[in-house]
């Protein structure tokens, strides 16, 4: 038995983690980022909420492009990973603030944009985080989502859930393109436009982020050897443990 709650569990797991996120390349790296910053383009009064920001690459590459990035997290330790990187950096309207993204601190219509990258998977209530941040954008802000999706096939979802719970117990769930559109939805937001783009995964560097413990590291390798041709094939498993996946771009208007 344990008495941890989820939120526990989160900040334990990426608190210890906070600097390998800051150089990992899956998290500094995307072809998204440039996407977010076109959006943003010509809004240098604008304020954006990095939600779930983790190690800050979000805020890090839209910081010179805004008037003000407010860094989200439920990781201290990620968030004064941010705050110190920042300071290095010279990005200095950046603003860190600490929280889960079910309930945000902040007024009604509080920003312009809200992007999200690589953090609603570890959310308890995605249903109810997307409510808040409908609630905290301006009338025709724009919210932005990046994150692994599910296949819609049951044998591949829970293979994919699998192998993530097992390397990182503050996982709850990939959703599929079709829960995004369906979440986002009935949170009152508008979907704008969504696209599937794949992303490789390291299996060393993958396990080694967030010191999974070997034991469970042994049942990943166990779980992809004894997956069926379908698993192999949709997730090109490699001999090493590497695998890719699909992760969802999805754009969104107040």
């Amino acid at each position: 038995m344990t008495d941890k709650s989820h939120a526990q569990v989160v900040t334990t797991q990426f608190g210890e983690q906070a600097n390998a996120y800051l150089s990992s390349a899956v998290h500094a790296q995307g072809a998204e980022f440039a996407l977010l910053q076109a959006e943003v383009a010509g809004r240098s009064d604008a304020r954006l909420l990095d939600l779930g920001c983790g190690a800050g690459h979000v805020s890090f590459h839209l910081a010179p492009l805004v008037a003000e990035v407010v860094a989200y997290d439920l990781s201290t330790q990620m968030l004064d990973v941010v705050a110190t990187a920042a300071r290095e950096r010279g990005l200095g309207n950046i603003r860190t603030e600490q929280g889960a993204a079910e309930h945000l601190p902040f007024a009604d219509a509080s920003f312009d944009f809200v992007f999200s990258r690589y953090s609603a998977h570890h959310w308890s209530d995605v249903g109810q985080a997307l409510r808040e941040v409908r609630r905290v954008l301006k009338p025709g802000g724009v919210a932005a989502f990046v994150d692994v999706i599910a296949p819609g096939l049951p044998l591949l979802d829970t293979h994919l859930q699998a192998v993530e719970l097992l390397r990182d117990t503050s996982h709850v769930r990939d959703y599929s393109a079709g829960e995004w559109l369906r979440l986002v939805g009935e949170a009152g937001l508008q979907v704008r436009s969504h696209a599937r783009q794949r992303l490789r995964l390291e299996y060393r560097s993958w396990v080694e982020r967030m010191r999974t413990p070997e034991v469970l590291r042994d049942a990943i390798r166990a779980l992809q050897l004894a997956a069926g041709e379908e698993v192999h094939a949709y997730y090109e498993i490699a001999a090493d443990g590497s695998f890719s996946t699909d992760v969802l771009v999805l754009w969104a208007d107040r």
